[in-house]
């Protein structure tokens, strides 16, 4: 029987630093594009006092929200890889690895809790009444939607920072 060494067998191995910013690149831009560009756009064109604005806002967010469950899923898929392949300092791994499941919990917590909710509250079920004015808890969850959205901004932000300087390592 032959018996196969590690030295004898080469292994290639993936470097999912590429695919780790270009997803936190796009995941970031998209949404700079969603809250900087098209929000404001439909804000002032007067759709939000559409009454058909909380079918459309939530098709709109169920379309994007999946889309980062995606990229943090991706995200942390190449964060852990990372961790595991390379030999840095356990700091700066940990708190990438802090900073990926930051992510991850922001884009699940915008998916299942802010957007149903929000969408729940801005939807007109008796046609044949005035629009409502838009209730306090809405203003409150768009305040928690911005918060959370800053933070992802700013920890993706550094999450991409450090693999940026770190990307010159190779591994």
């Amino acid at each position: 029987m032959v018996a196969i060494s590690h030295s004898a067998v080469s292994v290639p191995q993936v470097s999912w630093r590429m695919p780790l910013m270009l997803t936190l690149g796009f995941w970031l831009s998209a949404s700079l594009v969603l809250d900087l560009v098209i929000m404001p756009i439909l804000f002032t064109s007067g759709m939000m006092a559409e009454t058909g604005f909380a079918t459309a806002g939530y098709t709109l967010f169920w379309v994007f929200n999946r889309l980062e469950l995606l990229c943090a899923a991706l995200v942390l898929t190449a964060v852990l890889f990372c961790w595991g392949l390379r030999s840095s300092p356990g700091l700066f791994r940990q708190s990438q690895f802090f900073l990926a499941v930051l992510l991850f919990a922001i884009a699940a917590i915008d998916t299942y809790l802010l957007t149903p909710q929000m969408s729940s509250l801005g939807l007109q079920l008796n046609l044949f009444a005035p629009l409502a004015a838009t209730p306090d808890l809405m203003n409150q969850f768009h305040a928690a939607y911005w918060v959370l959205d800053g933070v992802k901004l700013l920890a993706g932000g550094l999450l991409l920072g450090q693999c940026w300087r770190s990307s010159a390592v190779p591994g």
